[in-house]
């Protein structure tokens, strides 16, 4: 499974250059690298970066974030349309809609994919958690009577939106508008360009599979309603703290989805 920033640019640069051994071995590469962005698809959509009725990226965007060619994108693309997980809507608004999340066929694919990267995943949760807790942090120092106004309106938009995609896209919107708060664009470029080595759906969380979706989300809307008040009152220190805390659901949605798919975490 790759993604764009799984490994250094020094390293990159450093390695050897892959030896010419004809088009068969091309062709096999080829065929890998489609697995391995299919696998990476198949485990988006189980753990809830792309829930059923989200559309995906184009061909074009896809390829950026997953460091593979539109050709391997489309290809894989194509796989997920033939096991019914996506569906393809032509024309104007058309694209690749989620059609389903995590039939039994996904279920070895996400195990094995999670369980790869495990180790990896903790150390850019616990990352995106600080770095949450430092833009939460600057948002309790910086923000403005219009900033409250507008994060209590996010807030009240999550907590009355439908359950799955709908509160998805308001958890990301109320996300986005601390970030505003915070009124540090490099600090939160930076936070945006983190959790995109996690979620291709960032800046949207992860979002779980149906099993642990309402329980994460009642408690999403628990941890939303502390943290915009500690913004609110300007108390720096409990909005770093919630924050942090608050971030930790990444972590806890990925490792449920291992065990869901029998693998033991400790």
């Amino acid at each position: 499974m790759a993604h764009n920033g799984w490994h250094s640019t020094a390293a990159a640069r450093d390695a050897p250059p892959p030896p010419q051994t004809g088009v068969l071995h091309q062709q096999l590469d080829s065929s890998t690298r489609v697995d391995e962005v299919t696998d990476r698809l198949i485990t988006a959509i189980a753990i809830g970066e792309y829930l059923p009725g989200a559309r995906l990226p184009g061909e074009r965007e896809l390829a950026a974030a997953l460091g593979a060619g539109r050709m391997t994108v489309r290809a894989a693309l194509a796989r997920l349309v033939e096991r019914g997980l996506l569906e393809t809507r032509r024309g104007r608004g058309g694209g690749s809609f989620v059609c389903d999340q995590w039939p039994d066929s996904s279920t070895e694919t996400v195990g094995r994919t999670l369980s790869h990267r495990l180790v990896e995943l903790r150390d850019r949760c616990d990352a995106i958690c600080r770095l949450q807790g430092a833009v939460c942090r600057a948002a309790a120092e910086s923000r403005t009577d219009d900033d409250v106004a507008i994060l209590w309106e996010r807030f009240g938009d999550y907590r009355s939106a439908d359950s799955g995609l709908p509160a998805q896209q308001a958890d990301s919107r109320l996300h986005l508008a601390i970030n505003d708060a915070a009124h540090n664009d490099v600090l939160t470029g930076v936070l945006l360009n983190l959790k995109a080595t996690v979620s291709i759906g960032a800046p949207a969380h992860l979002w779980g599979e149906p099993s642990t979706m309402a329980a994460m989300e009642k408690r999403a809307l628990h941890e939303h309603e502390q943290l915009v008040r500690a913004i609110e009152d300007r108390r720096a220190d409990d909005a770093d703290a919630l924050a942090r805390h608050h971030g930790a659901i990444d972590y806890h949605l990925i490792t449920a989805a291992m065990r869901r798919a029998g693998v033991v975490v400790d």
